[in-house]
């Protein structure tokens, strides 16, 4: 097959990076496989994994009319069979390029917290967790599946290559102290709330134990928590909170870690690194990964909702305080992780569920002009409801860059369908 991916953006994250190294996978079976898109910082890794890179025109309001006609025509010059997109304005760009007989088969994949409702119900969607797959057959969506967030796991684990200790050595620290790592863009949705509860949480804990905090990442969210790492700073007199910025690789930022905070794509990396993962969420959420909560996170993915913010520094003290004093319960936990990741989220497992479910796209026979034309009508009606919806949520000043991550489907009746 010849296979087009088309990330969201090319910025550092999880859907990214699961996209372009899934992409690699999938060439590795035998398929022709291009990455598509806006150039920026992921385009490296793009090249390093041998991916061919078409850059897109500039995107302006999505859906963007410039990049539809772009994609069509390099789909059908390129004969291209399969435009794999990732997101919901990647998705409605494939669908609107692809669209008619004869062309490539347009599917998508979706690894925020809920799935918009205008992505066309008969486009062949894979979502990343139990709990939305559940949601969106039960809205009448009948090609969907599940394919959970892939991890690299020969690439993810601890080696010479990772070189915790110069990585630590280079932002003035070691490892003579307990570390606890957070792998996170620094957005204010979503992450903000739980990266300042981590901070707060290690500086109080320093009065009785050594810890020392590492988040690697940045995002428009910087200047809240470089200011609250200041803060903290200062009240302790020394430093315990350090900001690595963004990197290219991250890998060295689980590898020095003796624990890992995280959600999504960032906290299964930390498990393949054979790490103690304690899932960060919203509202006060914090949970350790072990025995007792995998079946919770296998459901509704790596994140989860709490009851308040209060007490929530209190609840993530105990469970680092529990950690940081019982290396044998970090080994086990750690084992448990690497296990778990190893068995369900692999990379190459993944690869083989992503060809079956290029093969089912393409095998898909179509209903007809009229049943296309009916699920396009459907979709553009809902788009032009959310277009309104956010045209005055910006009159009130509650408008999100990010809304379809900003609330997990359990509770994401904040979109109506």
């Amino acid at each position: 097959m010849k296979i087009l991916v088309y990330p969201h953006d090319l910025a550092i994250g999880g859907s990214q990076l699961n996209a372009i190294e899934l992409a690699s996978a999938v060439k590795a079976l035998g398929h022709d496989v291009a990455v598509y898109g806006q150039p920026g910082p992921l385009v490296d890794r793009v090249h390093e994994l041998g991916l061919e890179f078409i850059p897109s025109p500039a995107v302006h309001r999505r859906p963007t009319p410039g990049v539809v006609r772009h994609l069509r025509r390099t789909v059908k010059q390129r004969g291209f069979d399969v435009v794999h997109a990732y997101e919901w304005p990647p998705a409605l760009e494939s669908a609107l390029a692809c669209a008619g007989r004869g062309g490539a088969a347009a599917t998508a994949t979706v690894m925020s917290m809920s799935v918009a409702p205008f992505i066309p119900n008969n486009m062949p969607l894979l979502v990343g967790t139990e709990q939305i797959l559940a949601a969106e057959k039960a809205r009448g969506r009948g090609r969907a599946a599940l394919l959970e967030p892939p991890v690299d796991t020969v690439l993810n684990a601890v080696s010479d290559d990772s070189r915790p200790d110069a990585f630590l050595a280079g932002l003035g620290t070691s490892k003579d102290v307990f570390t606890v790592s957070i792998v996170s863009r620094l957005a204010h949705q979503m992450k903000l709330e739980g990266i300042l509860c981590a901070i707060t949480a290690v500086e109080r804990l320093n009065a009785t134990l050594p810890v020392q905090l590492i988040i690697a990442g940045d995002g428009p969210a910087r200047a809240e928590v470089e200011q609250a790492a200041r803060a903290a700073n200062h009240a302790l007199g020394t430093t315990r909170i350090i900001l690595a910025g963004e990197l290219d690789d991250p890998r060295p930022a689980y590898a020095c870690a003796d624990v890992s905070i995280g959600m999504g794509g960032s906290a299964l990396r930390a498990m393949a690194f054979e790490l103690p993962l304690i899932v960060q969420g919203e509202s006060g959420y914090w949970q350790l990964l072990d025995k007792s909560s995998v079946q919770t996170f296998l459901w509704q993915g790596w994140y989860g909702v709490g009851s308040g913010s209060e007490g929530a520094v209190d609840r993530l003290m105990i469970i680092l305080e529990r950690l940081a004093t019982s290396p044998r319960l970090c080994a086990q936990l750690g084992q448990f992780s690497r296990t778990l990741v190893c068995e369900r989220f692999s990379l190459e497992v993944a690869a083989h569920k992503q060809l079956e479910f290029y093969k089912e796209a393409l095998e898909f026979a179509p209903a007809g002009p009229l049943d296309e034309l009916r699920h396009s009508t459907l979709a553009a009606g809902r788009f032009l409801n959310y277009k309104a919806t956010q045209f005055k949520a910006k009159l009130v000043g509650r408008y999100s860059l990010d809304d379809f991550n900003a609330t997990p489907v359990a509770v994401a009746e904040q979109v109506k369908r």
